[in-house]
């Protein structure tokens, strides 16, 4: 999968960031709507994200898989339950139009506006993150930076093409008539499961 950079903890380490950042980062999020989740172990997101898909009966699930995800196991478990479940590029494009949930992983948050920064470049990414109603994304809780200016340091050490996003709550649009409507170009529902467990492999 492409990614922007393959490695973000060692940039993340050339500029100030750290969970003592997250209780502001929650609060923001919340205001705009995010449901936030913080747990100890990755395995305990998958009760989580198992629970989500029994109470909006959920029949399919794209995911772009990532280390945190990996760990919780919630792959297996998904299709043990009967759900569909479709990782493959080709099957994303296919499927994530129609799906119920997406699944992904963000590389850090800001504390300052409650967002969380996607390595987006992976097409399958965008699509996973964009179409489904219900966006549901790993986010490792240490990784927190404490403001915008702190992204864009981070951003101007890596970024030379690709694709970089913030994602802020849910869709939402006052186009017609200054009126907010949620969920209109975007997924309805925004769901960030924070995870206290540090995972190897690089990538969040």
């Amino acid at each position: 999968m492409k990614k922007v950079c393959e490695n973000w903890e060692p940039v993340l380490q050339t500029t100030t960031y750290g969970p003592e950042y997250f209780t502001e980062f929650e609060a923001r999020a919340k205001q705009a709507s995010a449901e936030i989740f913080r747990v100890k172990t990755a395995v305990e997101a998958k009760e989580i994200i198992m629970n989500l898909i029994k109470f909006t009966n959920a029949k399919k699930v794209v995911s772009v898989d990532n280390a945190l995800q990996q760990a919780s196991g919630v792959n297996d478990e998904i299709r043990s339950a009967g759900i569909a479940l479709y990782t493959a590029q080709a099957d994303i494009a296919e499927h994530a139009e129609t799906a119920d949930i997406g699944i992904s992983g963000v590389e850090f948050g800001v504390a300052e506006t409650g967002s969380v920064c996607q390595d987006a470049y992976a097409i399958e990414s965008r699509l996973v993150s964009m179409l489904p109603p219900i966006h549901v994304v790993f986010l490792p809780s240490s990784r927190i930076v404490p403001g915008v200016e702190q992204a864009f340091d981070i951003f101007s050490q890596v970024f030379h093409r690709g694709y970089l996003s913030f994602i802020t709550g849910p869709s939402r649009t006052a186009d017609i008539e200054r009126v907010l409507t949620i969920g209109v170009h975007g997924p309805s529902r925004f769901i960030i499961i924070a995870v206290d467990e540090p995972v190897s492999g690089g990538v969040a």
